[in-house]
Order: C-alpha cells, then structure tokens, then sequence
C-alpha cells in the first residue's frame, strides 16, 4: 500500500512539472511524461531487493549502468549550463530552464551523442531492471526505453526548427544514446 502511496505522490510532481506538455503530443515534454512514470514504475517494483545478492552478475551490472547514469546526467547539466547559455530568448517552445540552451553543445559528451541527459534515463531505467530482472521489470524498462527514443526524436525536431542546419549537421555526426551504436 505504502508504493502505491508513493507513486500516486510522485506521479502527482511528475504531473506539476510536466503541466506545460501533458496536452500537447508535439512537444517532447509529452513523451519524456512517460519514461519517468515508467522509471518510477520500475524503481518501485524493485525497490525491496535493491541491495539484495549484491555481487550477483544482476547487481554488478546494474551498479555499473546507475554509474554511467549519474556521471551522465551530472556531466550534461553542467555542459548545459556552461556551453548551453540557456536563456529567455529560446521561447519558441514550452522548455525547463535548462533547456532553453541558446548555443548548440558539440563538446563532451555531446560530442559523441546528442542526448546525454535522455542517455542517463535510459541508464537509469535499464539499472533499475537490472536490480531484480523480471517479465514486468522488462515491459517497463522497454516502455521507458520507447519513450525516451521518441522524447529525443521529438525534442530534435524542435531543435532542428530552433539551431537549423547546424543541428542537421550535428545529427549527422553523432548518436542519439550511446556512443559509435544507437
């Protein structure tokens, strides 16, 4: 009873903050909605086993794809914040603060993909399934996975009507997750 309390608590932030985009399929606000309640989903469903068989192949690999989610989500805000220059003057589209970036970020890791930020959730979600690997852990983990994929597919194309050919370029040269694969 007490996750399903949490989650209804969670999903009502998640709501709040999403407000802006929840109406609006075009925005990748819409989409990333969903990766976050189905993350939550997943973190809730494997919560009572997160420390257990702690040097189980699961957990290790698990441990390790929260790592890279952690180093990534860090290591984008603060390029966002330094090279972005997000600003007032990119109102074209309901965005977080961080998001109103005005310079397109080539270094990094976005020299090698184009979503670092969008990469920490996918990390996040598929080391959150690897905590207790099951059928429903699965069908979150891939749930999270299709909305992330059509979070960025949605928010390039808001960056292509924003930056340009620049960004056509930069979608040209890099990956979308995961470096030199996906």
């Amino acid at each position: 009873m007490i996750k399903l309390e949490i989650f209804i608590l969670c999903t009502l932030g998640i709501i709040y903050i999403s407000r802006p985009w929840l109406l609006n399929p075009r925005s990748h606000g819409f989409y990333r909605f969903f990766a976050w309640e189905a993350i939550l989903a997943l973190t809730l469903l494997n919560i009572d086993r997160w420390f257990l068989n702690p040097f189980s192949w699961h957990q290790l690999i698990s441990w390790l794809l929260l790592l890279i989610s952690l180093f990534l989500v860090i290591h984008a805000l603060y390029l966002l914040k330094q090279i972005g220059k997000p600003d007032a003057r990119r109102d074209n589209e309901p965005l977080l603060g961080l998001e109103k970036t005005t310079t397109l970020v080539k270094i990094g890791a976005y020299r090698y993909i184009r979503h670092p930020m969008y990469s920490s959730l996918l990390f996040l979600a598929w080391g959150v399934f690897f905590k207790t690997p099951s059928w429903p852990g699965l069908l979150l983990a891939l749930a999270a996975s299709a909305a992330l994929i059509a979070t960025a597919r949605t928010e390039e194309a808001e960056d292509i009507r924003f930056f340009g050919e620049p960004y056509r370029a930069y979608m040209q040269e890099t990956k979308m997750f995961i470096p030199f694969i996906l």
